[in-house]
């Protein structure tokens, strides 16, 4: 009986921290991500492929903040559409091109991401990973970017 009280005990211990980690939890807050994010299991996933802005309707592509804008845009119509939203958002990674001078607009980029993340209507923030490439696969984009969500079920 003595050992069945401790199995218990040890077994009580033992799933204790998976069930107080029943909620997504973001670690180390920036200016602009979180440094970390927890997902328990049990969590729903989504994962958005890589997208980038549409052409204007003058047939331009806008600069950096339109076009980060653009895309996060179409992101939230598509988890709007599956019933999600941007908070549920987890991870945005982010492929750019600089400039013909070699400069990358990350200013611009933050200043769209910005309207998206850390408002007062989504004050989440993901992880964030961002990258200067050599090309993208649609001529006229100056960045691509995908996204990762993640929500505890109801």
């Amino acid at each position: 009986m003595q050992l069945l009280k401790t199995l218990s005990a040890i077994l009580a211990l033992t799933l204790a921290p998976l069930a107080s980690a029943q909620e997504i939890t973001r670690h180390d807050e920036g200016r602009l991500f979180y440094t970390a994010i927890s997902i328990p299991p049990g969590a729903e996933t989504l994962y958005l492929s890589g997208a980038g802005a549409r052409p204007m309707e003058d047939g331009t592509w806008g600069d950096m903040r339109q076009q980060a804008v653009d895309t996060f845009s179409r992101f939230q119509e598509t988890l709007e559409e599956l019933g999600w939203s941007m908070s549920d958002v987890v991870q945005v990674r982010v492929f750019a091109l600089a400039d013909d001078e070699g400069n990358l607009d990350f200013a611009g980029f933050n200043a769209g991401y910005s309207e998206f993340f850390g408002t007062e209507e989504n004050p989440n923030k993901p992880v964030r990973s961002f990258l200067q490439v050599a090309d993208l696969v649609v001529p006229g984009w100056l960045v691509e970017i995908e996204i990762r969500a993640a929500r505890m079920p109801e």
